[in-house]
Parts: C-alpha cells; sequence; structure tokens
C-alpha cells in the first residue's frame, strides 16, 4: 500500500511539473529570433553546394538518417527529412547562389515553424556563415522547453558543428 501512495506522489508531481511548465510557456512570445555566425575554412562555393544538395545532408549531418525529395515548390528544392525527432519536410524559400539561402518549414501540422536564413560572405580564410532563425512554436510545452531546456540556438549550434567537422574532413 506504501509503495502505491509513492507512485501516485510521483505522478501527482510529474502532472504538476507538466501543468506549471504549459502555463510558463503560455506565458512566452510564441516568435523567437535566433543569429549566429562563423568563419568556415572552405570557399563560398564549397559551403553553397554542401548546404543546397539536400540529397547529401545525410553524409555531413548526423541529425539526418535518410532525405527524399519532393516536386519543386516555385522552381526551388522541397524535401522531407528523417531523424531523430521523426519526418520534417522543408522547402527553399530563397536562394541567391552564395550569398543568401532562406529555408522553411513547410509542414503545416507541426507544433513550431519558420525559417532560417544562412548567409554568406567570402573571408581571406574561407567563408563567413551567418544563420538567423526566425522560427515560432505553438505549443506552450514546447516554447518552455526550447526557451528554458534546449534554447532557442541549439539547433543552430549542431548545425555549426556539423558543418565544421565536414570543413575539418571529420
Amino acid at each position: 500500500m506504501k509503495w502505491i501512495t509513492i507512485v501516485l506522489l510521483i505522478v501527482a508531481a510529474i502532472a504538476l511539473a507538466g501543468a506549471v511548465a504549459a502555463l510558463i510557456g503560455s506565458r512566452l512570445p510564441r516568435s523567437h529570433h535566433a543569429t549566429a555566425e562563423r568563419l568556415l575554412p572552405m570557399p563560398p562555393d564549397t559551403l553553397w553546394r554542401l548546404l543546397t544538395d539536400v540529397e547529401r545532408f545525410p553524409s555531413w549531418r548526423r541529425d539526418v538518417k535518410r532525405v527524399r525529395r519532393l516536386p519543386d515548390r516555385n522552381g526551388k528544392p522541397a524535401w522531407v527529412e528523417e531523424g531523430r525527432s521523426g519526418k520534417m519536410t522543408f522547402a527553399f524559400e530563397r536562394m541567391e547562389p552564395r550569398r543568401v539561402l532562406v529555408t522553411r518549414i513547410a509542414d503545416p501540422t507541426l507544433p513550431f515553424g519558420g525559417t532560417w536564413t544562412l548567409e554568406i560572405t567570402p573571408a581571406p580564410e574561407g567563408a563567413r556563415l551567418r544563420i538567423t532563425e526566425d522560427g515560432e512554436i505553438y505549443n506552450p510545452l514546447f516554447r518552455f522547453m526550447a526557451r528554458f531546456i534546449f534554447g532557442y540556438d541549439g539547433t543552430i549550434a549542431g548545425y555549426f558543428s556539423a558543418l565544421e567537422r565536414t570543413a575539418h574532413g571529420v
């Protein structure tokens, strides 16, 4: 009987923590903006090819297991990435070769959405890449986790790590 009480208390504590997190998340803004910049030791042309060759993403991004191309949207590539978090549909929204690439999460059924703007600037040592995430998180519990657990720039940091591993041949 004592163990039933302990289990019930644990379940109640977890439910209370979830409710508090959802309440705090409901008070956070739905939109967020995060940006980071790094110098990568590769020419802008090489970086551009890496960023736009969606079929090769699994070869350098550890978070992507598989990519399935979809028909182009407005003359630009669209695809489904399959990874640890499941499947997500993306599409390039703007492509200015070797300068600007804008990617949009193209799945309205997800609890989040937004764009990534990647700006490439030539540098003597390679290319400077600036990534800006303009995201929206519709689910309050996810908003709480993004703000206090993962950080708004967590995905950007992971992306830069993958690019740096690739640039250094690791």
